[in-house]
């Protein structure tokens, strides 16, 4: 992700049932994920007739002009995109059968479960400032110039081990055929890193010859590595600086009044630890009280214990200075994220840029919220088939309901007629 950490309130850690469809013939997703695909019609989804798609129309359209730049991708999606910008987004109608003519729907399962965990996330306001003051002494921090990422080809996940050398800002690139580091290369031991399987990419910097783990997030509030890393301004709450990286964008209101926007720019390597379960786990909080809002309340009541909490996430997330655009914050497809119609997801099961119609309930609520949303972005915690970050926006409204939202809810894949769900998976 951009965002990516994206960045999300992963605090549930498990849901109960959820309404589902009549059986139909399933279409298996690569051995390698479990996930399965089972074709439904469109105009049989649950309150399908019932919205008017005029919204979720505009968010497709975002995804259009990143798809139109993948030229792997484009032949499948050119004609439903092209299509889109004929459609009268003030005809509801019209808007629905666009979607049943150019796509076929398909429910999304992990194996068996047709049920998923729903989370939300939004992009937080925070107070600051351009330097440091006795109000502002948290740092938001840029890429350090020492992070470096190594994506380990077959001939070193084969051997658990190879050798690497510089090869541009920020990265490192294979020697091929070398068993000893020469000078200017440095020796890579892939059981010294820890990945959460969703990447391969490993995340260090260079000590001697060797190329090891970054900093843990502990390591780093102590001021290891940082004094490379620029700072993009300085915040006045440490919690809220905290759930600016598991958000993974947002706005910095600066003393003259203007905004500042940062978003994910890279990340330490360390997998997200969701700190509501590390509280629920300690017998600290229920589950029940484990959202942003309850986190916030207990940290504020433990102030002395607030660094021991947050450090028991040990991924730690760095920012860059976006652009004044209008609209939300660039999602991991590369477009703005829509309020309310973009989702984050795994991409590993569900392609960046699909439509995807997301039936689950409104926070702390049975009501129902079904939609037709859009996968525009990733997090470090969306793992697995059945699993979305709702994107609520901007702002405090928005930070309510995201913090609150950990429902449950089911997963359809809307594509382009004649793509392969379990084939675009992954892509």
């Amino acid at each position: 992700m951009n965002i990516k950490l994206l960045l999300c309130l992963p605090l549930l850690l498990w849901l109960g049932a959820c309404s589902t469809l009549p059986p139909a013939p399933t279409v298996p997703g690569p051995s390698t994920t479990g996930a399965r695909y089972t074709p439904v019609p469109v105009d049989s989804l649950p309150g399908w007739t019932a919205e008017s798609h005029a919204a979720s129309l505009q968010a497709l359209q975002h995804s259009c002009r990143a798809l139109a730049r993948r030229p792997k991708d484009w032949g499948a999606w050119q004609a439903a995109c092209q299509a889109s910008a004929n459609v009268d987004v003030q005809q509801p109608a019209g808007v629905r059968r666009y979607f049943e003519q150019y796509f076929n729907a398909w429910s999304v399962s992990d194996g068996s479960r047709v049920q998923g965990l729903i989370t939300g996330y939004y992009e937080p306001l925070l107070n600051g400032s351009r330097v440091r003051t006795e109000r502002t002494p948290w740092p938001v921090y840029g890429v350090p110039s020492d992070l470096y990422t190594f994506e380990p080809g077959p001939a070193e996940r084969q051997r658990g081990e190879g050798i690497v050398r510089v090869a541009g800002a920020n990265r490192l690139a294979s020697v091929p055929g070398a068993t000893q580091p020469a000078s200017g290369q440095y020796r890579v031991r892939l059981a010294d890193f820890v990945t959460d399987g969703k990447t391969t990419r490993l995340k260090g910097r260079l000590e001697g010859d060797r190329f090891v783990p970054y900093y843990t997030r502990a390591e780093i509030e102590q001021g290891r590595g940082v004094s490379s890393a620029p700072v993009l301004a300085w915040v006045e709450d440490p919690t809220e600086l905290f759930f600016l990286q598991v958000q993974g964008s947002g706005r910095i209101q600066l003393e003259d009044g203007t905004l500042l926007r940062v978003g994910y720019a890279d990340q330490n390597g360390y997998g997200y630890q969701s700190i509501g379960k590390t509280l629920v786990d300690s017998g600290e909080m229920t589950l029940a009280d484990a959202s942003m809002q309850g986190i916030q309340a207990w940290v504020r009541a433990h102030p002395d214990r607030r660094q021991a909490l947050f450090n028991s996430n040990p991924s730690y997330v760095f920012f860059r200075v976006l652009g004044h655009a209008e609209g939300g914050p660039i999602g991991s497809l590369g477009v703005p994220l829509t309020d309310g119609y973009s989702i984050a997801v795994d991409p590993r099961y569900i392609p960046l840029g699909a439509p995807v119609f997301l039936e689950t309930t409104w926070p702390l609520s049975s009501t129902p919220l079904r939609r037709l949303v859009h996968a525009q972005d990733t997090g470090g915690a969306i793992k697995g088939a059945v699993r979305a970050d709702f994107f609520w926006g901007f702002g405090t409204e928005a930070g309510m309901y995201a913090g609150r939202m950990k429902q449950q809810g089911r997963l359809w894949l809307l594509l382009p007629k004649g793509m392969d769900p379990a084939a675009s998976a992954g892509r």
